[in-house]
């Protein structure tokens, strides 16, 4: 929870699940448990949410992993999963969104494709700077 304003307290984690899984029904998404397959373990979450950034509703794609489990490729790998998900939904848009300090959140923007968009501060975690990287769908022409 480094990155975070504070640890999640029982009513804050029981919200957090219900506003998860109301996104499910109302959007076909939301954030899923990342389950390492060889020990059933959870080591995080993953997915997206339709959430004000920045004062604007975007579909925020987010990725925690379990400090342990870092620099392992598994962030990587499982929001370019949730990604490629989301274009083959036809979401035009998903950005993610991460502390100025989070250099690893940032790298996996970065291999994932997204293009930092802009920096902000953040009235919802601290009043710090926060970068917003973006994913457009390619607009085709014919």
């Amino acid at each position: 929870m480094k990155f975070w304003p504070a640890p999640f307290r029982e009513e804050t984690t029981r919200n957090w699940i219900e506003r998860a899984m109301a996104s499910y029904s109302s959007n076909g998404f939301g954030r899923w448990a990342l389950i390492l397959k060889d020990t059933g373990a959870q080591i995080g979450d993953v997915g997206m949410m339709r959430t004000p950034v920045n004062e604007k509703e975007e579909v925020d794609l987010g990725y925690i992993v379990h400090a342990d489990h870092w620099h392992k490729g598994y962030a990587t790998e499982a929001a370019s999963a949730v990604l490629k998900y989301g274009i083959d939904k036809g979401l035009p848009r998903i950005v993610a969104n991460m502390a100025h300090d989070h250099l690893a959140s940032q790298r996996v923007a970065e291999r994932l494709g997204m293009i930092k968009e802009l920096e902000f501060t953040n009235s919802r975690n601290r009043n710090i700077v926060h970068y917003l990287y973006s994913w457009n769908t390619p607009v085709l022409k014919s």
